[in-house]
């Protein structure tokens, strides 16, 4: 699999996409990273996951068929979709500007591509599970856990060694990026 990173830092396979679907391609079809020989809910649902991307005005995806017995997040399962929740903004770092999908229920941080939250470009991070971002579609809550990688994680300045709420507009700091928080769902909206 070949990685290429297009002129505004989004990475894609060169092999599936002539142009960065990320830059807002219509009818490019997106497939989410999925670490290699992860286990559990979460990275089996973003296996199984072969959803289009939706065109502008197009009104819902096309269904695609699953494997039967796969474990599929709560929303993915009530939807047909795992749908974007919020997101990551680097303020700060080698990948400032570029914005990082949160998806519902458990999302690995790591810059390794395989990771759901791939963070380039910074080897202060580590390649695998610095950090867990989850969203719990019961309550529309966030938070932030510390991985299993060797560096500290910081919210709002202040070091993470246990889960925490994440609020929206706070600032998560790893190895030398900073990200801001941005929340979709919550009290003001939700997608189930």
């Amino acid at each position: 699999m070949a990685m290429k990173r297009c002129e505004n830092g989004h990475y894609f396979e060169s092999e599936k996409h002539t142009s960065c679907p990320s830059c807002g391609v219509a009818n490019l079809h997106i497939q989410p990273t999925v670490a290699v020989g992860r286990t559990g809910p979460a990275a089996q649902a973003r296996a199984d996951l072969d959803i289009p991307t939706m065109a502008r005005g197009q009104a819902k995806p096309a269904a695609v068929e699953r494997d039967p017995g796969a474990t599929v997040g709560v929303v993915r399962k009530k939807m047909g979709i795992d749908p974007v929740v919020g997101w990551l903004v680097c303020v700060e770092g080698a990948e400032k500007g570029r914005d990082y999908r949160i998806r519902s229920e458990r999302n690995f941080v790591g810059r390794d591509p395989k990771m759901d939250i791939c963070i380039g470009g910074d080897d202060a991070i580590s390649r695998d599970n610095h950090a867990v971002i989850s969203f719990n579609p019961k309550k529309n809550t966030y938070l932030l856990t510390p991985g299993e990688g060797r560096g500290i994680i910081y919210l709002n300045e202040e070091e993470v060694a246990t889960p925490k709420e994440l609020k929206a507009y706070d600032m998560i700091e790893l190895g030398q990026t900073k990200l801001l928080f941005v929340a979709f769902c919550g009290a003001k909206f939700t997608w189930v």
